[in-house]
């Protein structure tokens, strides 16, 4: 993977300075960058390490003068940090998994695969599944009956793919990711101690112990174009409906997605998050790592959840929450303001009830 600085420049749509037939081999951080390194000095605190490498080349930012940093070239994009993403891109060697399938795969006779799939060692493919062109199952991954994945998919080591779930075009899902798994769905005979916990909010009243019958889970999970499920994910089917999850959405990893939630388009979801069941959550949503949702409720579009949130009621849309339980974000920073303020108001009033008392005496 070898480009010169205007190759690179013209792919990203960014204006190039110096010698532009400079070859590069590889990106890097400014104080680790070699001769054939592209440094990426996107702002001046980055640049600052350029000394201490050796780079000839850098990304920079807009006014930067590159030759008084020392290079013989650069690259200005007009959003530093976004042209990450194309240079990434050009500069990723893959997992370089072998082509075709593997001789070790077990690819059942009523499975479809499309143009050009790639199975790899000890994989799964189960009857009546359905691979779109270009898409690769990675090494010991599973996909299960009458599952379909669209066209460019990338499964890597270790992926399980539940029956009947869908995949759309170009979804990336990471290692021991498990998708279609049953949901946790349990019910009691008579009316539980957790339900009447609820419906009470207070104590859980009398009753009697009970056993825990299952519920199948007839639903699947559908979800859209361009997604991306990070390793270790975990994504229930629906009990009958689906879980559905929506284009271009990303999932962190040791992400929780339970039966019958429904997560919008082009939203965020960092690690550790959970979503508990039949919860609705809008478009271009962002929840932050360890946020945790209830059961059965909405969340509109455009909603910004800090780290460790834990939203149990409705939230409109356009709201930033923050804190247990979740409240407006500005609400949450004066209320942590007036708990530190606490200790010195306590010696306030102590000093007073002393000083009253004193008086009091004195008369």
């Amino acid at each position: 993977m070898t480009y010169t600085i205007e190759t690179i420049a013209r792919s990203l749509g960014a204006q190039a300075f110096g010698d532009l037939s400079l070859e590069i081999d590889a990106v890097a951080e400014p104080q680790d960058a070699g001769t054939r390194d592209l440094a990426l000095a996107m702002k001046p605190a980055f640049a600052e390490r350029l000394p201490e490498g050796h780079a000839l080349a850098a990304v920079l930012w807009e006014g930067a003068d590159f030759e008084t940093l020392g290079l013989k070239a650069a690259i200005v994009p007009a959003r530093p940090r976004y042209a990450l993403s194309g240079l990434s891109k050009q500069f990723d060697h893959g997992e370089s998994f072998p082509k075709g399938v593997h001789p070790s795969a077990c690819v059942d006779p009523a499975a479809e695969l499309g143009a050009d799939v790639t199975v790899g060692p000890l994989a799964v493919v189960s009857a009546g599944a359905r691979i779109g062109a270009g898409s690769v199952v990675g090494p010991q991954s599973f996909i299960g009956a009458c599952a379909t994945l669209g066209e460019g998919c990338f499964l890597r080591e270790g992926v399980r793919i539940g029956a009947r779930t869908t995949l759309g075009a170009r979804v990336i899902v990471q290692p021991g990711a498990v998708i279609g798994g049953d949901g946790f769905s349990f019910v009691t005979p008579e009316q539980s101690a957790v339900e009447r916990t609820r419906a009470s909010l207070g104590d859980q009243g009398e009753g009697e112990s009970q056993h825990w019958e299952r519920i199948n889970s007839l639903g699947a999970v559908h979800i859209g174009d361009d997604c991306e499920i990070g390793a270790n994910a975990c994504i229930d089917r629906g009990t009958v409906r689906d879980t559905k999850i929506g284009a271009r959405t990303k999932l962190d990893n040791l992400v929780h997605i339970g039966h019958n939630v429904v997560i919008g388009t082009d939203c965020l979801i960092c690690g550790q998050v959970g979503m508990a069941g039949s919860s609705t959550i809008g478009n271009n949503c962002v929840f932050a790592g360890q946020v945790g949702l209830n059961d059965n409720i909405f969340v509109g579009d455009n909603v910004i959840a800090g780290g460790a949130t834990k939203i149990f009621t409705n939230v409109p849309k356009g709201r930033v929450l923050l804190g247990y339980p979740a409240v407006k974000m500005e609400t949450h920073v004066e209320s942590y303001k007036a708990i530190r303020r606490l200790p010195r108001l306590f010696k306030q009033v102590a000093d007073l009830q002393k000083a009253v008392f004193k008086n009091t005496e004195n008369d």
